[in-house]
């Protein structure tokens, strides 16, 4: 996660707080997802960005973890297609496992 996505991250968790923020990520790498989900779970892991140290306790998911939150039609046009060539079940379980 880039350090303007980081800091916006931030800023909105101050603004909202932790309870009214979830984070969607949409990556098509599992370490890549899991790297962003503990970013904004427990902090920044590089100790690069505004996120160093700070633990937001923000949950995180990946957009094929709320295919039945979306509108099908939508999913469909818009992701359908990366579910098939993507390691879902290896970017999902990355995921899961920064939500405790």
């Amino acid at each position: 996660m880039d350090l303007e996505n980081q800091q916006r991250i931030k800023d909105l968790t101050d603004k909202y707080g932790k309870d009214n923020l979830v984070v969607v990520l949409g990556g098509g790498e599992a370490e890549a997802c899991g790297l962003a989900a503990e970013t904004v779970s427990t902090g920044d892991p590089t100790f690069a960005g505004p996120l160093a140290g700070v633990q937001l306790g923000l949950k995180a998911y990946h957009m094929f973890e709320l295919k039945d939150e979306v509108d099908p039609a939508v999913y469909d046009e818009q992701i359908s297609m990366m579910e098939m060539v993507l390691d879902k079940d290896a970017i999902n379980k990355e995921v899961q496992e920064y939500r405790g």
